[in-house]
């Protein structure tokens, strides 16, 4: 898929199965990219089904020059600054559920050890500064050039290479001798 333009075509001209070609294949990345900034899962999701919203009800503002991923990316920034703009200061508890995980086919030793990757890994890209986490998530994550990054983040391409270059120097001192094991 091109970044989901051809099935936004398909959607304005009238197939409704195109729209969920699009949520499919960009709508999870979003929220991640979203909470970024939030720090609020159900916020994030809240944010990228408006963002998906957007492209239905303002059907003319999408203008085909830059991708589909990054006007919604961009889109979504946006929205995300905005609502921690007018955020009221609540502080909520998370209650969270153990999962019960029956398949035999889940090696137990394996989930742990992503799941430590993982938590090593968020770990470290909380401690960046938040447009160096936005830069590394939307090239390393997304995929997206670094013009495109610079696009969604309102940025310079020269400015989102500086951010990636400080960002690994950072990653190299937060990881330390922690960075080995994700190899």
């Amino acid at each position: 898929m091109d970044n989901g333009a051809s099935s936004y075509r398909r959607f304005l001209a009238g197939d409704a199965n195109a729209f969920d070609e699009i949520l499919n294949e960009l709508f999870d990345n979003l929220v991640f990219f979203v909470n970024g900034y939030v720090h609020d899962k159900y916020a994030a999701e809240d944010i990228a089904i408006d963002t998906f919203s957007d492209l239905i009800v303002h059907k003319s503002k999408f203008n085909f020059k830059v991708t589909l991923k990054t006007y919604l990316f961009t889109l979504g920034r946006s929205r995300a600054l905005n609502y921690l703009k007018h955020q009221r200061v609540i502080k909520f508890v998370e209650l969270t559920e153990a999962e019960n995980q029956t398949d035999a086919e889940y090696d137990p030793a394996e989930i742990v050890l992503k799941d430590e990757k993982k938590r090593i890994i968020n770990n470290a890209l909380e401690k960046l500064s938040n447009d160096m986490r936005a830069a590394v998530h939307l090239v390393y994550f997304e995929d997206m050039t670094y013009d495109e990054a610079a696009r969604v983040m309102k940025k310079k391409r020269k400015q989102i290479d500086n951010l990636l270059y400080r960002a690994k120097g950072e990653l190299r001192i937060i990881l330390g001798k922690d960075g080995e094991c994700l190899v």
